[in-house]
This record gives structure tokens, C-alpha cells and sequence, in this order.
């Protein structure tokens, strides 16, 4: 587990000592932060802004990371750049355009990255991979922590892993990822997870600790 990327879902932390969370989950030796961010329109939810991730970003020099569940990201994504975000993903129902506001995030030197959906199928998005240095699994439905895990997207996740060398893409798992479930798809070859309740936020364990045990899986 030394190699695998564990991904705070910062949408889950308390946001009444949010540098202190920070700078805690730092020192556990997370990888990236991870950010959710939601208009309410492409999801039904409201969640993070431009200062949460700018306040991420002056208390860690780990890489931090923007789910943008929003419509039309294209024109949104320098905001989030700006603030100092590494990897930017989009989802490619959100807007017409992807493969163009993928390349601009490469051209402003970040890290791309695509959002897929449960009911969204691998041929539709297979151009858009040739773009991708990350590819992020919803194994739930956007918008919402706490959510079960959604058995058959494994399918998927198995497809995505072979596809892997061809694209050089890393993948990441979202969604649900309890320890089991943590296990079980890093030994399929999946790269890295997003850390919410299932996993790492609620517990009666410092943050330390649980990713120690995280690693030792």
C-alpha cells in the first residue's frame, strides 16, 4: 500500500478548524487533498469555493485536487487553478467541449483529470483518455457522502485498469471506499482512493493512525 494515493475528501472535514484538519491530515501522510465542488444545478448539492481551496493551499504542499461537479466547467477552471489547485476534473456530461478544457488544463501545466459516472460508459468517453492524467471512478452517485457502494461499477473499474498502459492515466476510486473495498481494488490495480466517511472522517482514531492502518491493509 506504499505506492497507493489516499485522497481526504475535504467536503467531510470540520470545517470550524479547517487549518487545523489540514495541517492534521498532512502529517498523517495523505497524498492528495480533495476537493469537491458542486453549483447545486449539476448535482444537488452546494458544497466548497474558491477560498476553501485557497486555504488548502497555504496550509499544505501536498497536491490538491478540484471535483468540479458543475455545468459548463470550461469557464471555471482558471478560477480553480488560480487558487492553486494541481489536478482539475471535469465530468464530460457537464459540457460540450471536453476535450478542449482538458488540453487547456495541460497547457496550464496541471494535471487533467475525468470524472465518470456510474451510468456513464467507457466507449463514450475512450477519445477523451488520450487527454487524461487521472481518471476518477464514482462507485456512487455524485453529489452526496455517505452513499453505498455501487457493486457493478467494478466491471468498469476492471475494464479502465486494462486500458491503463495504452493511456497512462492513474486511477482513482471515489466513493465508498472502505477499508475492504480499499483493499481489494488496489490489488485489482487501482491507484488511489477518496477518503470520506467510510474510511477516514468521523472516527474515534487520530488521522495518523488510520492511514497507518490504511497502509499496512
Amino acid at each position: 500500500m506504499d505506492n497507493i494515493l489516499f485522497c481526504p475528501s475535504m467536503m467531510c472535514a470540520d470545517y470550524g478548524k479547517l487549518e487545523q484538519e489540514i495541517k492534521q491530515l498532512d502529517e498523517a501522510g495523505v497524498d492528495i487533498f480533495h476537493c469537491d465542488i458542486m453549483d447545486g444545478s449539476f448535482v444537488p448539492n452546494i458544497t466548497m469555493g474558491i477560498m476553501d481551496i485557497k486555504t488548502i493551499r497555504k496550509n499544505t504542499n501536498k497536491l490538491v485536487d478540484c471535483h468540479l461537479m458543475i455545468e459548463n466547467p470550461a469557464n471555471k477552471v482558471d478560477w480553480f487553478i488560480d487558487a492553486g489547485a494541481d489536478i482539475i476534473y471535469i465530468h464530460p456530461e457537464s459540457e460540450r467541449y471536453v476535450v478542449k478544457t482538458l488540453a487547456h488544463i495541460k497547457e496550464r501545466n496541471k494535471y487533467a483529470g475525468l470524472a465518470i459516472n456510474p451510468d456513464t460508459s467507457i466507449e463514450s468517453i475512450e477519445e477523451m483518455l488520450n487527454l487524461c492524467d487521472y481518471v476518477m471512478i464514482m462507485t456512487v452517485n455524485p453529489g452526496f457522502a455517505g452513499q453505498k457502494f455501487i457493486e457493478f461499477t467494478k466491471k468498469k473499474i476492471s475494464k479502465l485498469i486494462h486500458m491503463k498502459e495504452e493511456y497512462g492515466y492513474k486511477i482513482i476510486i471515489d466513493g465508498a471506499c472502505s477499508p475492504s473495498v480499499i483493499k481489494e481494488l488496489s490489488c485489482m490495480g487501482c491507484d488511489g482512493f477518496v477518503l470520506g466517511t467510510s474510511a477516514l472522517f468521523n472516527k474515534d482514531k487520530p488521522y495518523r493512525q488510520i492511514i497507518l492502518e490504511l497502509r499496512n491493509l
